[in-house]
């Protein structure tokens, strides 16, 4: 079940921010996503004769030819962690950040925009209408309390570290 998250600071400029859970049809897209992906890394190692040590290259390869490529940065203070995507060319309605305590994931599809008046493009690296990036948290997180903004193409999310559970001490029996 999704579960959508609100706070007093959103405004209209703040992307969707779900839970990632169990049952989540959000899994089904992941799903195809990385089916997709697999099955042109596929081409790529048959294309080359079948050719052994070049997963990777294959993989990332594929990536980049089927979806827009995210870059980002991950830096921690002591409450929390910060994520910055870019996502140029993405509205706030576009994006949609899932957040589990150890993972994100960050999905963007746009509308591709045409222009009819041009006869053939000579060369474009605008083609991508969808982004799809899956981040490892270095720290557990709270996903109740996750945060996002956009702000001239920056996805900026604040994800607060999850507070370690208290020890309780032992009863001491009174003698």
């Amino acid at each position: 079940m999704s579960t959508e998250l609100t706070s007093k600071f959103q405004s209209a400029k703040q992307p969707a921010i779900r839970k990632l859970g169990d049952g989540d049809p959000f899994f089904q897209r992941m799903k195809e996503v990385y089916d997709t992906v697999a099955r042109r890394a596929y081409e790529l190692f048959d294309g080359r004769g079948r050719q052994n040590g070049h997963d990777l290259e294959d993989w990332f390869h594929a990536e980049s030819e089927l979806l827009n490529p995210v870059p980002v940065e991950i830096s921690q203070a002591d409450d929390q962690v910060v994520v910055r995507a870019d996502l140029p060319g993405y509205r706030e309605k576009d994006i949609e950040v899932r957040v589990e305590p150890r993972r994100l994931v960050i999905a963007g599809k746009r509308e591709e925009i045409r222009d009819e008046t041009r006869r053939k493009t000579f060369y474009s690296e605008r083609k991508y209408s969808e982004a799809f990036r899956t981040v490892e948290l270095p720290e557990s997180i709270d996903p109740d309390h996750v945060q996002a903004t956009l702000r001239d193409g920056t996805l900026e999310i604040m994800l607060p570290k999850a507070r370690p559970a208290r020890k309780v001490p032992p009863a001491i029996k009174a003698a």
